[in-house]
């Protein structure tokens, strides 16, 4: 069988590339993890998600996947943090990684196959320095080790930035012992407090840039086939990834390089440096997980994407709909024997549509609008279908509830009991809006009762009465359920 026709955007070429593994079948993807000195912010949970995705949909496609995402758990924002709250360094790194962990698994995160931490890969930083160091493109400093910029010449062919200009806007930090500007810390002799460990330059720490080197060679090799992370790591950090690497082992890094567009908070870029951001966990206590989710993926994963209070409650919306969709699909042909038969139509375009989208880099937003399309047969199929022929129209619900499970395989989201995460959605919704349960289930009974007497102004009464308070009701063969109403724009 012919291996899929994936294509995705190479920053490195700034085209589109076909996907050729260097191992036919095979590919060996390694993903910037975060530094933990702090919780996530949702910038970073975009980015996180959308090479979640990409994973999954690799896996989906066939491939043999390696995923590598890393833990930078040695750091100086680790050292500034656990100083400020008297922890000791390893301790509150520590602390960060299961917080992490406890969030991206909230998020539909899969566990990547390896997570390796800095500081339990300080025997393979130390050697690649030192690799460095004999063909001279690193020096010693007084126990500080640095990379000379100037020895590579290919340096900034990532990020195609102009090397005066970068010379223009560097200067030497007071306490530093580079020659040049652009020159960049392998190694940083040890300062009392800091955590360290030994070395042929004495006490010290790796630098930020090294380490991505180190573990990505011990895990994958000296070149492996996608290298990802967010916009803003493009430079300096990897590009000093490469210039480390490649020096060293005087092979190409990464095949591919991707990159995450940014999250902007109504319009502004949200920095940490700028005090504008907003904490996963908090974003978490607010809104469904699996809305967040399909937020980030509404948008194509290298375009900036808006982060805001109406597009979260839009995404909520969506959901609710896909969930409540098929509450009623399930509710219509789990358990069912239709006979073996014709669809109607064709449902199997859809999971074509979704395939194409997903093949031209990685489109979650044209993945998304092949689903909005299949979700709005299902729905035409069980309220208004266009045909007579109940096994007809059952056999095609199960074709289409199957392709939808596909598809979450894929995108993450539509994984829950449809029940279940309406019901949620709704607990949630009572509490914010301060519903009072019992009376909304007076008013139904009461509602039923006129029915029954086929009193129906009366019904209509006590349905007006309950939209007063917030509520929509339903009335389906299985029964009479309810929902919050969406607030009023």
């Amino acid at each position: 069988m012919a291996p899929p026709s994936i294509r995705l955007f190479n920053t490195m070429s700034m085209q589109k590339e076909p996907l050729e593994p260097l191992v036919p079948g095979e590919v060996k993807v390694y993903v910037c993890g975060p530094t933990v000195y702090s919780y996530i912010h949702i910038g970073n949970a975009r980015t996180f998600t959308s090479f979640d995705v990409v994973v999954r949909y690799l896996r989906y496609r066939g491939f043999k996947v390696t995923y590598v995402r890393n833990f930078t758990d040695v750091d100086d924002k680790i050292i500034k943090a656990a100083h400020e709250t008297g922890e000791a360094p390893v301790a509150l790194a520590s602390r960060f990684v299961e917080a992490f962990r406890e969030d991206v698994h909230a998020l539909h995160l899969r566990e990547p196959d390896v997570s390796p931490r800095v500081s339990e890969t300080i025997p393979e930083i130390v050697a690649l320095i030192q690799t460095l160091v004999d063909k001279g493109y690193a020096y010693e400093a007084k126990g500080d080790v640095y990379f000379e910029v100037d020895k590579d010449e290919d340096y900034a062919k990532l990020s195609k930035r102009n090397l005066d200009d970068l010379c223009q806007g560097e200067r030497v930090q007071p306490g530093e012992l580079k020659r040049q500007p652009l020159d960049f810390a392998l190694w940083k002799a040890a300062k009392p407090g800091e955590p360290s460990w030994d070395s042929p330059w004495g006490k010290g720490r790796p630098g930020w840039h090294i380490e991505c080197s180190a573990m990505s060679e011990k895990f994958l090799g000296r070149t492996f086939d996608i290298h990802g992370g967010a916009l803003d790591l493009i430079f300096p950090h990897h590009e000093n990834e490469i210039a480390q690497s490649e020096s060293a082992t005087g092979q190409t890094m990464a095949k591919y390089w991707m990159h995450c567009g940014f999250l902007d908070l109504e319009g502004a870029k949200m920095s940490k440096s700028l005090g504008n951001v907003v904490r996963l966990r908090d974003a978490l206590g607010k809104v469904d997980a699996e809305a967040l989710r399909f937020f980030f993926l509404s948008t194509h994963y290298r375009h900036p994407l808006t982060f805001g209070e109406k597009s979260l409650q839009d995404a909520e919306g969506r959901m609710e709909y896909f969930y409540e969709t098929l509450r009623k699909v399930d509710e219509r042909v789990t358990g069912k024997d239709f006979a073996k038969g014709p669809l109607h139509g064709d449902p199997s375009r859809f999971l074509t549509e979704f395939e194409s989208a997903m093949d031209d880099d990685f489109n979650t937003a044209g993945a998304l609008g092949a689903l909005s399309g299949l979700f709005g047969l299902m729905n035409e199929l069980t309220d208004k279908p266009p045909v007579k022929d109940k096994a007809l129209v059952g056999r095609t619900l199960q074709a289409l509830r199957e392709q939808v499970r596909e598809m979450s395989r894929v995108l993450g989201v539509f994984e829950d009991d449809p029940g279940a995460w309406l019901l949620r959605r709704r607990d949630r919704a009572v509490r914010e809006r301060g519903i009072d349960v019992a009376e909304v289930e007076r008013l139904l009974a009461e509602r039923t009762a006129a029915r029954a007497a086929k009193d129906f102004a009366k019904a209509d009464e006590v349905r007006g009465a309950l939209k007063a308070l917030g509520v929509d009701i339903m009335d389906t063969p299985a029964g009479t359920s309810w929902k919050v109403a969406a607030p009023v724009a």
